[in-house]
């Protein structure tokens, strides 16, 4: 594999990656909407719950492919699973100037 076809792999492995946690972060969502005591809500989360399982069956095939591009079987489990996402505020300076 020439240096373009490794960084579109490794790119490729990086975005199933950031889909994958995402996959994760809004299932966990649902599942907390499950919780409420509002029929709405927790309707809308068994739909979402629904819907990120599809999405996750689409995931399994991204890394079966990439499984075969670069020859190292990784299943969506392998992945490391996020836990905790924390937000938090960044300085942004502006252009031409500094952070204020």
């Amino acid at each position: 594999m020439d240096s373009k076809e490794k960084q579109l792999t490794e790119l490729l492995g990086l975005t199933a990656r950031t889909l994958t946690h995402l996959t994760a972060s809004m299932t966990s969502m649902s599942f907390e909407l499950m919780r409420s005591e509002d029929e709405v809500t927790r309707s809308a989360g068994r739909r979402m719950i629904d819907r990120m399982a599809t999405i996750s069956a689409g995931l399994d095939e991204h890394w079966r492919l990439i499984g075969e591009l670069t020859g190292v079987q990784v299943s969506q489990e392998q992945v490391e699973t996020v836990h905790e996402i924390q937000l938090q505020r960044k300085v942004v300076a502006p252009i031409g100037g500094s952070a204020s």
